[in-house]
């Protein structure tokens, strides 16, 4: 379906490249990066179609026929599916603004829950969660003021530790996120 769309130049030369890991990396994989934080909270219906293109390149990197499982597959290429990858980019994302490496509007989103008067003896003071304010809207729940916290805060206790560094960050939320995929 997807190889009939594109001209025979281009479908030789990527089934040419299948194969080597780096071929995936340059046809989908950075693809999926750019932006995908603006797909929290979307549907799944879209995620799964954004996930079915990126089953289909691993695919053809790696020779998997369609009727086998693709888990072990994207696990291989070093890549999460497209879900875990959102959650992974917004955590990555709060991570910058807890530690104060991200811009200033982005940080001013991020409050923890020991900063707010009264709430310093709570339980959540604690654990180092972040506040997660209301939203009315299904468009404010997608929002980064109340998706970043929300997704800090299902993180285990941890990854919200003052003391990772950003690369220990990144590997430790990774293996998190790769342990919590489903098996099929």
């Amino acid at each position: 379906m997807f190889l009939s769309a594109i001209s025979a130049e281009v479908r030789q030369e990527l089934l040419d490249w299948r194969g080597s890991p780096f071929s995936y990396t340059g046809l989908c994989s950075l693809n999926f990066d750019y932006c995908n934080s603006v797909l929290a909270g979307v549907a799944k219906v879209y995620l799964q179609k954004l996930q079915s293109v990126q089953n289909m390149a691993a695919r053809m990197v790696s020779g998997v026929h369609q009727s086998e499982h693709i888990t072990s597959v994207l696990e291989d290429l070093h890549q999460l599916p497209v879900s875990q990858t959102v959650v992974f980019k917004m955590a990555l994302l709060v991570w910058k603004c807890v530690h104060a490496v991200a811009p200033a509007y982005l940080s001013d989103l991020c409050i923890p829950v020991t900063a707010i008067s009264g709430r310093q003896h709570l339980r959540s003071a604690v654990t180092c969660t972040l506040l997660v304010p209301r939203a009315r809207t299904a468009t404010g729940q997608r929002s980064f003021a109340v998706n970043g916290p929300a997704t800090w805060n299902r993180l285990p206790p941890a990854l919200q530790s003052q003391d990772l560094s950003e690369s220990a960050f990144k590997r430790a939320l990774k293996t998190h996120l790769f342990s919590t995929v489903q098996r099929h």
